[in-house]
């Protein structure tokens, strides 16, 4: 097990619910390092067919992120970690307000925030012509202003320990076929070079991850046939991937680190 010096950190992670999802993957590794965990989930309902949940496709990643974090909080008690699990809506300010609120009620600080929570369309409907005002404004209140007040929050009460960790993609400058969801990490990845410079002077850091395409239960074999050749390295990415990233990026080691995107995405993308 690799020592970051996170033990008793308190870590905030939100979009925890897929058991194979980076959220829940970067959780359980803060967990094994020794941290505290506050977690942060909503369920999201898309039609998805039972019968195929068993395997990786589609199905099985609507299942999960309709689903509560029931999985990975009997991965955490098996642990034995000290965490508190909250199901809320980032994109509402008050929601936003009270996960902090519950969250230094129970701790007293919160150390390390990872935005990983996210929205996109899955209707077909997020081309230049056929986009709506409402899968606009749906992924910008979540990928964007939730990720903005989640920012704020964790500063307005920063202690003599910060660090921001922002979840976009590799492919955010272009997106063809999902432009808002691409504008809205484009949108973050800027955010996170403007906040940085703002709270440095915090000794705050604030960095972003973008992975390429990962095995979070969505990618089936028929379609890992069609990723796999365009990753240079020849390899689906794993979330355990980007919770090594985030780690380190939320240690001491990398306290001089901070305004930078890294793409974890084994040179897809670059």
């Amino acid at each position: 097990m690799a020592e970051y010096g996170l033990k008793n950190k308190v870590a905030l992670v939100t979009g925890v619910n897929n058991p194979q999802g980076i959220g829940a993957v970067t959780s359980l590794a803060f967990a094994r390092e020794g941290a505290k965990l506050v977690l942060v989930y909503k369920k999201v309902f898309r039609p998805f067919d039972n019968t195929k949940t068993a395997q990786n496709g589609v199905d099985r990643y609507y299942a999960a992120n309709a689903g509560n974090a029931d999985k990975l909080e009997h991965q955490l008690q098996a642990l034995g970690v000290d965490y508190l699990i909250l199901e809320s809506d980032i994109s509402e300010e008050a929601e936003v307000r009270k996960i902090y609120s519950e969250a230094i009620e129970r701790f007293g600080k919160v150390d390390i925030l990872v935005n990983n929570a996210a929205t996109d369309d899955e209707s077909g409907l997020d081309t230049i012509e056929k986009i709506t005002r409402k899968v606009i404004d749906d992924t910008f209140a979540v990928n964007v202003r939730g990720s903005i007040m989640m920012m704020r929050e964790m500063i307005d009460q920063r202690n003599d320990f910060g660090r921001i960790i922002n979840i976009s993609t590799d492919a955010a400058q272009v997106f063809a076929g999902q432009i808002a969801y691409g504008a809205s990490k484009a949108t973050l990845e800027a955010l996170t070079r403007s906040v940085a410079l703002e709270v440095a002077k915090y000794g705050i850091t604030i960095n972003c991850v973008a992975p390429g395409p990962t095995q979070t239960g969505w990618i089936d074999s028929e379609l890992e046939k069609q990723v796999v050749p365009i990753i240079p390295m020849g390899q689906l990415i794993q979330p355990e991937d980007i919770a090594d990233t985030v780690l380190f990026l939320s240690s001491e080691r990398a306290r001089f680190i901070t305004g930078q995107v890294i793409k974890v995405s084994g040179g897809h993308a670059l």
